[in-house]
């Protein structure tokens, strides 16, 4: 395999991916960078028992989750630190409840089994066709329709279910 054609090939997915999961355009770049760089150490120990494509995503989305762990923001003490102070005509409640549910959200999905938490992910974050996911998983634009929708349905439930 040439990794350069493999780089040309899967970056954007990779960092579309990762754009999705952080919200962040200069995280994706740093992790999809990092992810090509495993990838790249790694690919002799690429099996080929899946898709490329997940494989990769596999890497990103480790790599992504030990950024965070590695980089957890803390918040400045000096307001000239800040980027950007919320207008005053913003109800900092409601942006609070909003991260809260965010961050919610993000763990829920973190504790979803396979493979609902791959196929939503490659639906919501990685803006794939149900037919191209379909195809990532051998199986068909069907499964992966109602696969997706299994996700979203456990998703509502669980943010159902009393914060703990």
């Amino acid at each position: 395999m040439d990794f350069e054609q493999i780089y040309k090939e899967y970056f954007g997915d990779i960092y579309r991916y990762i754009r999705g999961l952080s919200g962040d355009e200069h995280i994706a770049e740093e992790v999809t960078c990092e992810t090509f760089f495993k990838a790249m150490r790694n690919l002799g120990k690429f099996r080929g028992d899946c898709d490329i494509r997940v494989w990769l995503c596999k890497i990103a989305k480790n790599t992504y989750f030990s950024y965070l762990k590695n980089n957890k923001k803390s918040e400045p003490t000096d307001i000239s630190e800040q980027e950007h102070i919320p207008d005053s005509k913003i109800n900092i409640e409601e942006l609070t409840v909003e991260q809260d549910e965010s961050e919610r959200i993000k763990k829920i999905l973190h504790d979803l089994s396979e493979p609902y938490k791959e196929v939503f992910m490659w639906r919501v974050y990685g803006e794939l066709s149900f037919k191209h996911i379909g195809q990532l998983f051998g199986k068909n634009e069907n499964w992966a329709c109602v696969t997706y929708h299994r996700a979203k349905k456990l998703i509502r439930e669980k943010m159902e279910e009393p914060y703990k």
